[in-house]
């Protein structure tokens, strides 16, 4: 926990930094951090997330637009930046010791989680951005609609059928 204060209250460094860049750090760097640990359900994972971000924001060289930006965007960023986080531990096969242990054993809260971030990061990007901002960050059928561009009864059965696959990876 210590190391979250500190990446969170940390100031970004003044190297290059163009004005009004702090501001936008202060303002949404807790809910970058709060919604990558959702995600990811890594501290350390969260703190990349948030490095990530704002390093992508600084590149854009926007940021004196971004002041007036909401929080929907940090957390759709969040969100995707997370997602990468999870494809990437999918990829190196980082297998935690509970999954070692038999299928015969009932499987705990923790391994279940592990399990669904896993699922969630084989989904097609944008179906694992649509699951993730409904269920972990509650946005509504509306909002998703309107973020997205699609019709809210699109919206609906893609959950559906994301629901489904997880469902089925999870189950194995």
């Amino acid at each position: 926990m210590a190391t979250r204060s500190l990446a969170i209250h940390a100031a970004p460094l003044a190297m290059g930094r163009p004005p009004g860049f702090q501001e936008i750090y202060k303002q949404q760097s807790e809910t970058v951090y709060r919604t990558a640990l959702r995600i990811t359900g890594n501290p350390a994972d969260a703190e990349d997330v948030l490095q990530t971000v704002f390093l992508r924001i600084l590149k854009q060289q926007e940021f004196c637009e971004m002041s007036s930006v909401a929080a929907a965007y940090f957390r759709r960023a969040a969100t995707n930046a997370s997602i990468d986080v999870l494809r990437r531990r999918l990829a190196q096969a980082e297998t935690p010791l509970e999954d070692l242990q038999s299928r015969e054993t009932r499987e705990s809260s923790p391994l279940l989680k592990q399990r669904l971030r896993q699922a969630i990061g084989r989904l097609d990007s944008e179906d694992a951005e649509l699951f993730l901002l409904k269920y972990v960050e509650g946005l509504s059928v509306t909002e998703l609609a309107e973020q997205f561009g699609i019709g809210m009864g699109t919206v609906g059965s893609r959950l559906f059928r994301i629901r489904e696959a997880l469902k089925k990876v999870i189950e194995g």
